[in-house]
């Protein structure tokens, strides 16, 4: 007999080979039926393993993002199988579940593989898929593997196993077809009742631009065709949505292939909406007792080289800027920290002194490859709302805990109410990764886990996903469709302050290292205004849009009144646009609505002679007839409605 623990810290025994399914058997058909996929001792496994031993087991269903990547992955194989099928001589490379549905990267040869060739080979999954072909895993040799992809001419898979140990290798096969790979999939395919192959990418191999270039076609799957309605109607939706598309008619940003790809030009309503997200978070800062600071786009190379980045990331940096003075060399700025580190350098410092709170709205640059640029959120330049806090290690927490309490803030006000948040940790089994001591690292990671306890938050933990110095707490949002975004973070850093020699004197008249916090509420203003835009669908919050009221006149003759109403308005502080064009007020209308302006004011011939305004508000037509300063009094309330309220 073995012993296996549940989730619920309870414990039944069960016979030696007992499988994950047969264990959701005996709790209960239902489950039995919905069980997806499952892990022992925290390692995926299929539902068909069977259990040799005590151990730590969980049931994954379509409830759990765990079941719906084994769905996925799964739903990864039948493509493949598909693909094999139609186009005999393509060759496979990879293919992942990923957050929304999965993949497949195919080298099709000659063939120049479209869109319209997704059609027949969906017909071709589905087929499959309804044969319930069971997902059977088996393990290889080295040897065995390599004769099997040479057979194959597979270059690819070839590259892959070259990189495997012997008695780490498998395979699963279903009905003919069989991949490398290392496991975890529903029981068959007859689980998947819905798919839908949505688009067709070029990818490099590895993602390397200096490699082949692969065709990468996507697809999602669901158990019901329902859900699978349910997601396409969300897609049209998110296209509606698309912050590319938005941001072109809402005449926000746009891009210049002479400027070049990835470097975003902020148009004057833009930079009005960017400047006054920025604005917003320096009075919060300022209240918070941050000092803003100013550094250069570029610096010394080695400024990189000490502070680490240069080993980390050097390779996606642009090439470093040379001088005319013999092996001087420059980088455009990829952080801001290190310049942050020798702001807080130029004087000494006592325990008295600290926290000192440096922020700048300072604009890093990266090369991004060119496949991966996406609008504004994948860019190769952008402005980060960075911060750095110097303190004490008594400090830590309490300034930490403050910090949640700003990105909290931000989120409040900006209509975000659905957020997770994640605790990324070192990965334990590739220390390389990372720069530092264990003690500093265990010390930052044990100061994060207990801020999120005290602060209350729904948090999960990741390991492998923290900075190279030091781990941090990601904030994840779900926007108004449901898609998850990684927006703000913050992160604790022993690490820095130890290669940039800072010290300040303690009580005791030693010196002592700070400790370092890294925030961004926004994250970048550039990818934070894109989510904004998609979230919103261009309907920004009152006290954020550019222009809170346009004011549009019936005819000519009411043009005096009209500039009468902008000025008072302007005076009282509200952003209004007066529209005096010769155009029909039906017009005027339609393209106030198209702009999303919050209000409207029409002033015709009643108006005049009454001195008010008729009043009309975006999505929801005629409000009313109102005076001036009860206009002024209805917008005040709004804006303050849609605004929290920073406490420090």
């Amino acid at each position: 007999m073995i012993e296996i623990s549940f989730p619920d810290k309870s414990k039944r025994s069960f016979k030696k080979g007992t499988t994950p399914f047969e264990i959701a058997q005996s709790i209960s058909e239902g489950l039995a039926r919905n069980v997806l996929s499952s892990s022992f001792n925290e390692n995926i496994i299929e539902v068909s393993t069977p259990l040799e031993k005590n151990g730590d087991i969980k049931l994954f269903t379509w409830k759990d993002p765990e079941g719906k990547a084994a769905f996925w992955h799964s739903s990864a194989h039948i493509l493949a199988q598909s693909i094999l099928s139609l186009y005999p001589k393509a060759k496979l490379t990879i293919g992942p579940s990923i957050e929304n549905g999965f993949y497949y990267d195919v080298d099709f040869g000659d063939y120049s593989f479209t869109e319209k060739d997704l059609i027949p080979l969906e017909k071709q999954f589905l087929s499959y898929a309804r044969e319930k072909f069971e997902f059977k895993m088996r393990m290889c040799s080295k040897s065995d593997a390599v004769k099997y992809y040479k057979k194959e001419k597979n270059p690819f898979k070839l590259e892959l196993i070259e990189n495997l140990k012997d008695g780490e290798i498998s395979f699963c096969d279903h009905a003919d077809f069989t991949d490398l790979c290392k496991g975890g999939h529903i029981p068959n395919t007859g689980y998947i009742k819905a798919v839908k192959l949505l688009n067709v990418a070029g990818a490099y191999w590895r993602g390397d631009e200096s490699k082949k270039q692969l065709t990468r076609i996507y697809g999602i799957s669901f158990p019901k065709q329902k859900e699978l309605s349910e997601y396409l109607t969300l897609l049209e939706e998110a296209k509606k949505r698309d912050h590319r598309k938005l941001g072109k008619e809402l005449e926000l940003f746009t891009f210049s292939k002479k400027v070049g790809q990835g470097l975003p030009l902020w148009l004057p309503k833009g930079a009005d909406l960017r400047e006054r997200l920025e604005n917003f978070l320096k009075n919060a800062q300022t209240l918070a007792g941050y000092e803003q600071v100013i550094s250069p786009h570029i610096g010394n190379k080695e400024l990189y080289v000490t502070s680490g980045h240069y080993e980390k990331y050097g390779a996606d940096s642009f090439q470093p800027i040379k001088t005319p003075a013999d092996g001087e060399e420059f980088l455009l700025k990829p952080m801001n920290c290190p310049h942050h580190c020798e702001i807080y350098k130029t004087k000494p410092w006592s325990y008295r002194d600290l926290p000192k709170r440096y922020a700048e709205f300072g604009t890093v640059y990266r090369y991004e490859q060119s496949g991966e640029l996406h609008g504004l959120t994948r860019v190769r330049g952008f402005t980060q709302d960075d911060a750095h806090i110097f303190c004490t290690s008594e400090q830590l927490n309490e300034e930490f805990k403050k910090v949640i309490d700003l990105v909290l803030y931000v989120f409040k006000s900006l209509g975000f109410k659905d957020f997770t948040t994640q605790v990324s940790l070192r990965d334990p089994e590739n220390p390389e990764k990372y720069i530092g001591s264990v003690k500093n690292w265990e010390m930052a990671e044990n100061a994060i886990i207990s801020a999120a306890i005290e602060k209350k938050l729904n948090y999960n933990i990741e390991k492998g996903e923290a900075a190279f110095y030091g781990p941090k707490l990601d904030f994840m949002v779900k926007d108004a469709l449901g898609r998850r975004w990684q927006l703000g973070t913050i992160q604790v850093d022993y690490n820095l302050p130890e290669r940039f020699d800072l010290t300040y004197k303690g009580s005791d008249n030693n010196l002592h290292r700070p400790v370092m916090i890294h925030r961004a509420p926004f994250g970048s203003m550039e990818r934070f205004v894109a989510i904004l835009l998609e979230h919103t669908a261009g309907n920004f919050p009152i006290w954020l849009s550019p222009i809170q009221i346009n004011i549009l006149c019936v005819s000519e003759k009411h043009k005096n009144y009209a500039q009468k109403v902008s000025k008072f308005l302007e005076n009282h502080e509200i952003r209004a646009l007066l529209d005096d064009r010769n155009e029909t007020i039906g017009k005027k209308i339609r393209e106030s609505e198209i702009s999303k302006t919050p209000f409207m004011i029409i002033l015709g011939e009643k108006e005049v002679q009454s001195q008010t305004v008729s009043l009309r508000k975006h999505q929801k037509g005629d409000i009313g007839s109102f005076d001036l300063r009860s206009v002024v009094k209805l917008i005040n309330r709004e804006i303050k409605e849609s605004k929290a309220t920073f406490k420090v």
